[in-house]
């Protein structure tokens, strides 16, 4: 974490005040096996998506279903989201997106990420130096007022980036049991959904795991208070800079103005950085790289047929009953003609007779007609991708 030279206005600092009674309130004992002496904190805040949850999951293997996933899911979920896909053609409709990630890296239960940048320390530098020239001019003008308010503003924000910037970022996320099936799932997201393929340990990566900051301390009360220290004298910090910068000499206060300036650009320079960028790769260092294809599909129901297909199931009978299927008799004609095919590995091929249904209507066999041409274009596509998509889809 760099310091901005310690200049800005309340609300503009690195981390402002809020920022720390959030990760005061977030405080834990490290369950770190390999480092003593550590409390971690949530870093859910700082990386902007605290109360932002991921979408429902749905695991194959065990059959059980989350409602709402942690932060992490939703990273990767933006990710996929922000993939582009090849488009598999059909009828024209609200398209669906299908994306496979493969998962073959098992994190371990502690993965410590690291994200260089080589010009950092030459950024920070110069709102740093451009503060301690505004001190020092003001000092030489006997300008006191603006030399305090700059100087402890200088003190406070390089005392609070040193604390923040002393820990150590960790990914942290549940071991899971030896023995367990596979993590297969699906992630349900705005656009369509996410298969994620993967050992439970990869899974549970993105499932169950988060972003921590390790504090070296004694206790959690001891990073609390140190904290809470920091978001104090933030407050402070601006309280100050209001009542003593108007008493100031206009010398003083062009000082001030100066080194505020020189702050706000700094910031601006920062803040112009793709933060979601940076999440996202984080995430995808820690998870090994994972394999991401993307398909669009142009109907929801090529999408319910390419799933069991791109996880290559024996018994796709559970996925397809899992989406909400029009109450309609077609529909249910369709399901069972679907299923026993792709049970007995059979093509996804139709033709009329397999519409010649005498208890529908002729509008219901239109519906049907519709449907199975949908399924068979989902086939099409995935036949056509074959080779790419169990290469994505299956371990390695």
């Amino acid at each position: 974490m760099f310091s901005d030279g310690g200049n800005g206005m309340a609300g503009t600092t690195p981390l402002d005040p809020m920022h720390f009674g959030q990760l005061a309130h977030s405080v834990v004992p490290s369950s770190s096996k390999d480092v003593q002496n550590h409390e971690q904190t949530d870093l859910a805040s700082l990386l902007e998506y605290t109360g932002r949850k991921g979408p429902q999951f749905r695991a194959i293997f065990s059959r059980t279903t989350l409602q709402e996933m942690d932060h992490v899911a939703a990273l990767l979920v933006k990710q996929c989201t922000d993939l582009l896909g090849t488009q598999i053609h059909s009828r024209e409709t609200e398209p669906v997106s299908v994306t496979i990630v493969n998962l073959t890296y098992v994190p371990h239960h502690e993965e410590f990420p690291m994200l260089y940048g080589h010009c950092a320390p030459f950024y920070t530098s110069i709102p740093i130096l451009v503060s301690m020239g505004t001190c020092v001019a003001c000092g030489c003008y006997k300008d006191w007022f603006s030399f305090s308010v700059i100087l402890f503003s200088i003190i406070v924000n390089d005392i609070s980036c040193l604390v923040i910037g002393s820990g150590t970022l960790c990914f942290i996320h549940l071991t899971p049991v030896p023995g367990s099936p596979p993590g297969d799932g699906i992630l349900g997201c705005d656009e369509g959904v996410v298969l994620l393929k993967g050992q439970e340990g990869d899974v549970n990566a993105v499932m169950k795991g988060r972003f921590s900051l390790l504090l070296e301390c004694k206790d959690a009360w001891q990073s609390i208070t140190l904290i809470r220290v920091c978001s104090i004298s933030l407050v402070m910090q601006a309280i100050t800079q209001l009542i003593l910068v108007p008493q100031s000499s206009p010398f003083g206060q062009l000082m001030f103005v100066i080194s505020v300036a020189v702050s706000w650009l700094y910031k601006l320079f920062w803040w112009s950085i793709n933060k979601e960028k940076v999440k996202t790769d984080l995430l995808m260092k820690v998870l090994g790289r994972p394999c991401l294809a993307k398909f669009i599909l142009i109907t929801p129901v090529s999408m319910v047929i390419f799933i069991p297909l791109a996880l290559d199931m024996d018994d796709p009978k559970d996925i397809i009953n899992s989406f909400p299927p029009p109450n309609t008799w077609a529909w249910q004609i369709w399901k069972a003609a679907v299923i026993k095919r792709l049970w007995n590995h059979k093509k996804l091929m139709f033709d009329a007779s397999d519409c010649n249904e005498p208890s529908l209507l002729e509008g219901e066999q239109q519906v049907l007609e519709m449907l199975f041409k949908d399924a068979q274009h989902a086939y099409e596509g995935f036949e056509q991708y074959r080779e790419r998509i169990l290469l994505c889809s299956k371990m390695q």
